[in-house]
């Protein structure tokens, strides 16, 4: 059971928001009956039908719908998981912009948004799912192995449809749509339905590869899987210092894996913001390309095997990281007080001077003499006045004897 979203759920996420795991009171790892358990148990405690006179069961019963209804959700789960409360507002906020709806301002905004690298997704324009919808398209045929060249406008649909043997899907069919000119385009699948109109069932947005723009399904009875740009985007945005850990997180697994035989109907949208999309679609039977089947197939297991692996990693990477933090801090810290302690010893060193000394010992004996009076000064000056005295008594001596 899936919440919609309305008021209790913008409420609750208007303020301060904790973990929806914690909410429930389940395990990161909760299977969708645990979860659905502990959210039937917690709605029914703080019903406020039932606790009229606690208000603070109101806005309680209002956090847990509105953790129920992300962890009830597969897609908003595995968001979350990823890049917390911000990838779900995302989803939350209808980023599948309607390009017919918008004005040619808004429209120039989002293709510049766009062309910077910003993951914007789109969504096809109402009239064309009405009029697949009503049985009114045109469909044209497309052969097994015969590529088709041509243009289609914006926000405008090409239907073919696409004819297979009972041996041709066993062995696999794979549609491909490719742009030279590096277009916008979207590949879509439509399912029959009994009153005659089609359904939309599955659509692969293009992705830039090389010089070119392509997008493809591939049924080849075994599990394939598309990369979702968007969520690779918001976790690398989130710490882009581990963007590696999360380039395979958008892995999805592709809805479909086998075609049965008959007519399929398949479609170009041409997802262009202000011009036509060139574009040359294809339609292969496999049979004669079991070797790239295999190989497919042994890249898929090891992409999965890898992201396994990345989890594993991205642990003791940040492990480490933190252990690195703490020595380069500590390695500072140690260099700082090892400079200090050869600046101080060379301030002890300099002192064992002899200059040094007499000065110290002469400031200490000098008394009242002034401070620019040295011990030497003071030394030779006495000296000096008693040799005079002897001098001056030795003159004084002689004259008297001798006058």
């Amino acid at each position: 059971m899936s919440l919609p979203k309305g008021k209790d759920e913008s409420d609750a996420a208007a303020g301060p928001r904790r973990d929806p795991y914690e909410v429930l009171n389940v395990a990161k790892d909760a299977s969708d009956q645990e979860i659905k358990a502990a959210y039937k148990r917690l709605a029914l405690k703080f019903h406020p039908d039932k606790n009229v006179d606690n208000p603070e069961a109101a806005e309680l019963f209002k956090e847990i719908a509105y953790s129920y209804s992300i962890l009830s959700d597969a897609e908003k789960r595995q968001h979350y998981d990823l890049s917390g409360f911000q990838a779900v507002d995302m989803i939350g906020n209808d980023m599948e912009l309607d390009l017919s709806n918008l004005s040619t301002v808004n429209t120039m905004f989002v293709a510049l948004f766009s062309k910077l690298g910003v993951p914007i997704k789109t969504s096809i324009s109402p009239t064309v799912l009405e009029e697949a919808n009503n049985g009114i398209v045109t469909i044209r045929p497309l052969p097994l192995g015969r590529p088709v060249n041509d243009r289609v406008e914006r926000q405008v649909a090409h239907f073919y449809g696409v004819t297979i043997s009972k041996e041709q899907a066993v062995a696999g069919v794979v549609v491909r749509v490719i742009s030279q000119a590096q277009s916008n385009i979207k590949l879509l699948y439509f399912e029959q339905e009994e009153t005659g109109g089609l359904s939309l069932a599955l659509q692969e947005d293009s992705v830039k590869t090389g010089k070119v723009t392509s997008a493809g399904m591939y049924f080849l009875n075994f599990q394939v899987y598309r990369l979702d740009l968007r969520m690779n985007a918001l976790a690398m945005a989130k710490d882009t210092e581990a963007a590696l850990f999360k380039k395979l997180e958008g892995l999805q697994p592709c809805e479909m894996s086998e075609l049965k035989a008959g007519t399929h109907i398949f479609a170009v949208y041409g997802d262009n913001f202000f011009k036509d999309a060139t574009y040359t679609i294809e339609a292969i039977s496999v049979v004669s390309h079991q070797d790239s089947v295999q190989r497919l197939k042994d890249i898929e297991a090891q992409l999965l095997k890898k992201r396994s692996e990345l989890r594993t990693f991205e642990t003791e990477y940040r492990e480490v990281l933190a252990r690195f933090a703490a020595v380069s801090s500590r390695f500072k810290e140690e260099e700082a007080a090892v400079e200090q302690l050869l600046r101080t010893r060379e301030d002890v060193q300099a002192s064992f001077s002899s200059s040094q000394s007499r000065m110290s010992h002469n400031t200490e004996a000098s008394g009242g003499m002034g401070l620019g009076t040295s011990m030497d000064e003071s030394t030779s000056e006495s000296r000096d006045k008693a040799s005079k005295r002897k001098w001056f008594g030795w003159n004084f001596t002689v004259e008297k004897k001798y006058g």
